[in-house]
């Protein structure tokens, strides 16, 4: 009876393990799950596999929706474009690309992700896998679903200008042009894993082991643009930043947007962060230079961080961001 017994209980465990084998839910593909359209502007929905979610992505269609056409990709800081602070309510961005054969892709979501790849679930800004979903998952979606040439070009501010390089170093090629506004290309020194806690941590919430790790795991090395510059290599590249120096608009505008001290306290982070991604950017050219890796730099001798100063950097750019895509 003994052995019955043993006998009875192996057929059913490998019964049951079979059975859950069997009814185990396959994994869905990243998809485009939704399209909806409003004139010019599409709002797709777009199931990432590695996040195991809809994603949001804006797109504004080209001038001439009958031919394909190229994208251009903008993303946007901190918040992800999930408040107000983004290129469609900041900036005339949008109007300024109206009258060109582009698509504008605008990512929504991420806030705080630095739309990297984490190591782990953060509780409180969820499961980030951006470099995924940005190198692998969403490219032959968006060229299927926008019928577009398969050119893409990359723009990102502050702490997405950050993210522009590393995106550009996980794929090379894929992004043709890549410009970084006032972003810190380094993250592995002290000052630069600073600057990310801050963001990250003080900022949105999260907690950066969840991230790249403790302050002595490789992956801070891995995934930092000045470090791994010679993947940068064939990328038209365009890097702006301002010294940090206020002009006097500058201090209107921070302490109009919020009298008293908080307008105080506003200008003197602007003062300090624009000041600090200003020595990560010269960093970035002085190893850019030493690798013989061209690029086109804008350093301004007044400047700090806001809004007027990355719209005129899209400008600028324009001319370097459409060579990538063709037109």
């Amino acid at each position: 009876m003994r052995t019955t017994a043993v006998a009875l209980t192996t057929a059913l465990s490998v019964a049951v393990i079979a059975g859950g084998a069997a009814s185990a839910e396959p994994e869905k593909p990243s998809s485009v799950t939704s399209v909806v359209k409003d004139g010019r502007t599409w709002h797709l929905k777009v199931y990432s596999a590695a996040m195991k979610k809809d994603i949001t992505i804006d797109v504004q269609r080209p001038v001439d929706e009958s031919k394909p056409a190229p994208n251009l990709w903008m993303l946007n800081g901190l918040d992800a474009g999930e408040g107000t602070a983004s290129w469609a309510a900041q900036t005339d961005a949008l109007g300024f690309l109206a009258d060109k054969q582009v698509n504008v892709i605008q990512p929504i979501g991420g806030r705080g992700s630095y739309y990297t790849d984490w190591k782990r679930e953060d509780p409180k800004l969820g499961l980030n896998k951006w470099t995924t979903f940005f190198t692998e998952e969403l490219p032959p979606l968006l060229d299927e679903t926008l019928n577009s040439t398969g050119l893409n070009s990359l723009a990102g501010l502050s702490t997405s200008g950050t993210s522009v390089l590393q995106l550009a170093e996980a794929k090379p090629g894929l992004f043709k042009s890549v410009a970084a506004y006032s972003g810190c290309a380094q993250i592995a020194d002290p000052m630069g894993k600073q600057a990310v806690k801050f963001s990250v941590e003080t900022w949105a919430g999260g907690d950066t082991d969840n991230m790249y790790g403790a302050d002595n795991d490789p992956a801070w090395v891995e995934n930092d643009p000045v470090i791994n510059a010679e993947k940068l290599r064939g990328t038209n590249l365009y890097i702006s930043s301002g010294s940090g120096m206020p002009s006097n608009a500058d201090v209107q505008y921070y302490l109009e947007g919020a009298p008293g001290p908080t307008g105080v306290l506003n200008l003197g982070l602007g003062i300090g962060i624009e000041a600090a991604t200003n020595a990560c950017s010269q960093n970035l050219k002085a190893k850019l230079d030493s690798l013989g890796i061209p690029a086109t730099y804008q350093f301004t001798p007044m400047g700090t961080h806001y809004w007027p100063y990355w719209e005129q950097a899209l400008h600028d750019s324009w001319p370097l961001l459409a060579a990538g895509m063709g037109i």
